[in-house]
Parts: C-alpha cells; structure tokens; sequence
C-alpha cells in the first residue's frame, strides 16, 4: 500500500508510538496525541493506526481479552509478558523454524505464521523481588 501524506496528526500519532515504551493501545496514544493535536478525535486515531499498520511502519499486538496495542518495532520479534505487572518487553533471539514441523504434522491445515510468547518477570518486578 502507497504511504499516505504525513499531516500533523499523522506525525503525532507515529511520534507517540515510536516514542512509548510499552506497547501502547489505542486510548493511550489518543490521550497523548490530544496533548499535541488537542482537536484529534478518537476514530482519527484509530483510522490513522490502521493505516500505519498497513503500511508497515508500525506492527499491531493482538491478545484475546485484552485492548489491541502498538509495537513502533515492525520489525518481527518476540515478546515477554511480564507476569507480575503485564509489561511487554521486546526480545530480539533466533528461534528454530517452527512453521515446518507444524505444515507437515498437518497437511490438511494452511499455516500461516508462529508467535512465540514468553513470560516471566520485568526487569523492575525482579529487581522488586530481589530487594
């Protein structure tokens, strides 16, 4: 899809994402956005997301039951969920080929693609239990 022109809500939407470091869903961006571009309604935020996940500069986080977030790091990689506090935390490590197996252990089924999730604690939740 052809990039769209760069207004000034655009900007303020990609500069909050790139600039957040965790993960931000949709209400928080727009609660932040407000503070640059107060006029900004809710659906152009959410408009203006859809169309930067599209595009590719931004990579969406989906997780039943919970808000879609935003990774500002379109790049694939894995997450860790902190389990104590719910922060996610980008892991950039080689995995072994996951797709292969799982396409030939069934044939009947079109596979598309493999998320790993890991879990465990936050660099401020261990530190918590360490003290």
């Amino acid at each position: 899809m052809a990039m769209k022109r760069l207004t000034r809500q655009r900007k303020a939407v990609l500069d909050v994402v790139q600039k957040a470091r965790n993960h931000p869903d949709a209400a928080w961006i727009y609660q932040e956005v407000r503070k640059i571009v107060p006029s900004i309604s809710l659906g152009t935020v959410y408009r203006t997301l859809e169309a930067l996940v599209s595009e590719g500069q931004i990579a969406v986080l989906a997780r039943a039951g919970e808000a879609t977030r935003y990774d500002a790091n379109p790049v694939p990689h894995h997450h860790l969920i902190c389990e104590r506090c719910g922060e996610i935390v980008d892991l950039e490590v080689e995995l072994p080929d996951l797709l292969a197996p799982a396409r030939a252990a069934y044939p009947e089924l079109t596979i598309h693609e493999a998320k790993v999730e890991f879990r465990g604690l936050c660099p401020a939740c261990r530190q918590t239990l360490r003290s």
